[in-house]
């Protein structure tokens, strides 16, 4: 069985496809069947590639963002889409959890939607910042931020799969 699983941000440029490719590393190097992907809840960067600057730290540490950025549509939160979604910060729990509301009541049977910082333990920030406006150390939180995540997630994952 393929578990896929959709990391939301706002603008899909920054924190959700650098989630995108921490995961993608970790299930490949696992060799888990799990299909990862990214979107923002603004569409204003679609069809972009992530941030520079988060391609850079992501690749300092060996992740390859290649994404194009894209809206999230209700159809992602069907739950023959995705499995799990995940939002960086609370903005963006709420904004899924009203799309979510929109769809047709079978189809409320929906995803796992929750935040990443549920996957992480209390010492951490509820939500994952967006370091768009910031330096370079904003960037680096983030990473450290999804790595500490990544275990749980993929315990979630393998859990939830077998």
């Amino acid at each position: 069985m393929t578990y896929r699983v959709l990391f939301v941000c706002m603008g899909n440029i920054c924190r959700s496809p650098a989630a995108e490719a921490v995961l993608l590393h970790a299930v490949r190097r696992l060799g888990l069947a799990v299909d990862v992907d990214s979107a923002g809840t603004i569409g204003i960067h679609a069809g972009e590639l992530p941030d520079p600057r988060m391609r850079a730290a992501g690749k300092s540490r060996g992740y390859e963002l290649t994404g194009m950025a894209r809206e999230v549509t209700p159809r992602d939160l069907q739950p023959d889409i995705f499995g799990w979604v995940i939002a960086m910060d609370r903005k963006n729990l709420d904004h899924l959890l009203r799309l979510a509301a929109q769809l047709p009541q079978p189809r409320r049977a929906s995803p796992r939607i929750v935040l990443l910082s549920d996957f992480l333990d209390a010492s951490w920030p509820r939500d994952v910042p967006d370091p768009y406006y910031g330096g370079p150390d904003g960037f680096e939180r983030v990473l450290d931020m999804l790595e500490a995540a990544t275990p749980a997630i993929l315990k979630s994952l393998t859990e939830a799969t077998v």
